[in-house]
């Protein structure tokens, strides 16, 4: 399975990770390896998650408070946002 991350989307795990890593050290690369185990589970089962549009799952993490959402289509998944979950979740849908 490919996966293939938007840019904003990569902006978004960044600035997560710079975040984290400022609260206490480390934490930021704790926070990255979830989201790698994340990809890894989606890229397993990408119809395990529950569609929050037509086209759109959404996957939560263990650990922290983020959501990745992606979109899969045949043996390619495209994640459109790894997303705080307090934040406005309409934000994403400008990216389709």
């Amino acid at each position: 399975m490919k996966l293939r991350i938007l840019a904003i989307a990569k902006e978004e795990l960044f600035d997560a990770i710079r975040y984290y890593n400022n609260q206490r050290e480390w934490l930021g690369f704790e926070f990255a390896l979830e989201v790698k185990e994340t990809f890894l589970r989606i890229c397993r089962f990408p119809e395990a998650w529950s569609k929050i549009s037509e086209r759109t799952r959404r996957c939560l993490l263990k650990r922290f408070p983020y959501a990745i959402l992606y979109r899969f289509k045949e043996d390619r998944i495209l994640v459109v946002a790894i997303m705080h979950m307090s934040r406005d979740p309409k934000k994403w849908q400008e990216r389709a």
